[in-house]
């Protein structure tokens, strides 16, 4: 999609942007800063569909992650919680899409001190995958390809990084050997594997990608009302 223009300018996520949450301190150690990966917020195709989205309390972002190693673990967003929905106990949601590559994603979901729930989903290019309210997130780059993957968010969503950073990363880390838990956590469930869900009666199929609703964002209310669409993320949490 050519919606990256080249007077675009990403915010670039540093290496040690990222050092509490790595989990090779040795190898951290003698690395240098580098750039990890790269995040275009507020995109749009026109001034109209950026007005639409506007009106309608909505942003469209895309994230780019290069293939690398950090060390041991593969590299990885710094991984975030989601803000309440003003007027609700309900935390806003968001939605993937995968424009290239392949994206593995950790959903976690608090419970005090530890983790009451983890799923892993495995996504290639087209699926989408729905954060549900109530769970936090990272995403990891384990293939040899760049992973490109869009998402749309409610306009005013602010991510909240301190909780996932004191506890000096995700609730599993990724490696090249297998997954391990971190043992920050008071406690840490098995991971769920999920296949990413089937959305096609909201209007996301696999074969189209999802910046096409900006001519319909009345499917994408859930993102800003997910207390009125509970239905949606009932069918992303079925295992």
């Amino acid at each position: 999609m050519g919606i990256i223009s080249k007077g675009v300018k990403p915010g670039i996520r540093k290496l040690y942007d990222m050092k509490d949450v790595i989990y090779d301190r040795k190898w951290l150690s003698n690395a240098e800063n580098s750039e990890l990966y790269y995040m275009y917020r507020e995109l749009s195709l026109s001034k109209k569909d950026s007005i639409a989205m506007k009106e309608h309390g909505l942003r469209y972002d895309i994230t780019v992650i290069p293939p690398r190693m950090l060390g041991c673990e593969f590299v990885k967003t710094a991984g975030h919680y989601h803000p309440l929905v003003p007027g609700t106990g309900i935390t806003f949601p968001e939605i993937y899409e995968v424009l290239g590559g392949e994206a593995t994603y950790i959903l976690q979901k608090p419970d005090g001190e530890g983790i009451d729930d983890v799923i892993l989903i495995k996504a290639g290019e087209g699926d989408k995958v729905i954060i549900p309210p109530g769970y936090g997130h990272l995403t990891i780059n384990a293939s040899n390809k760049v992973l490109k993957m869009a998402n749309w968010v409610a306009r005013d969503f602010e991510s909240i990084y301190q909780p996932i950073k004191e506890k000096e990363g995700g609730a599993y880390f990724i490696l090249d050997k297998g997954m391990v838990k971190n043992q920050r956590y008071e406690y840490v469930p098995e991971i769920k594997l999920c296949k990413p869900p089937n959305l096609k009666e909201m209007g996301l199929q696999k074969s189209k990608e999802m910046y096409g609703l900006v001519r319909d964002l009345k499917q994408l209310e859930f993102l800003i009302k997910p207390h009125e669409h509970a239905w949606i993320f009932e069918e992303v949490l079925r295992k």
